[in-house]
């Protein structure tokens, strides 16, 4: 689970809850950039924007035991995260998706075209449902991420 507090003022309250509820789960927890929250709750990591991902080496250095995800929204992103050695990478837009920072979607075919090419394992993000995620099943992605199919939202 991803948490992205985007500046909550109840960040702390509802972190600390997905924590418990995650360990009680034995499930990870990672929180959305924001670093300091993570080592706040005890959190298993944190998962970065493509535009901080140059902050990896640092936070690995200080919380040597936590995952560090990425996003990536293409090729570059990809490469650049495959040199910080981080554990994963969430690569979007994979379909259609409402999200307000995805990008156009590549599709599974370029998708799995940038996993051949990756140094670091994939998760695929954005506009998946129980529709389309079959068609992913041969991408080589480690994974796929949701966030409307999970909350049950609509999506376009």
């Amino acid at each position: 689970m991803v948490y992205r507090a985007f500046g909550a003022r109840d960040a702390v309250r509802v972190a600390g809850a997905l924590r418990r509820l995650t360990r009680q789960r034995k499930q990870i927890l990672l929180i959305g950039a924001d670093w300091r929250l993570a080592a706040a709750v005890g959190a298993d990591g944190v998962h970065l924007p493509e535009r901080l991902t140059h902050l990896a080496p640092r936070l690995r250095r200080a919380h040597p035991d936590w995952l560090i995800s990425a996003a990536a929204h293409g090729a570059m992103g990809i490469y650049r995260g495959g040199r910080l050695g981080l554990d994963a990478l969430l690569v979007s837009a994979v379909f259609p998706s409402r999200s307000p920072s995805a990008k156009a979607a590549m599709g599974p075919v370029r998708l799995a075209e940038l996993i051949r090419a990756a140094r670091t394992p994939i998760v695929a993000l954005g506009g998946i449902d129980n529709k389309n995620a079959p068609r992913l099943i041969s991408t080589g992605a480690v994974g796929i991420a949701a966030i409307e199919a999970l909350a049950g939202g609509p999506r376009t």
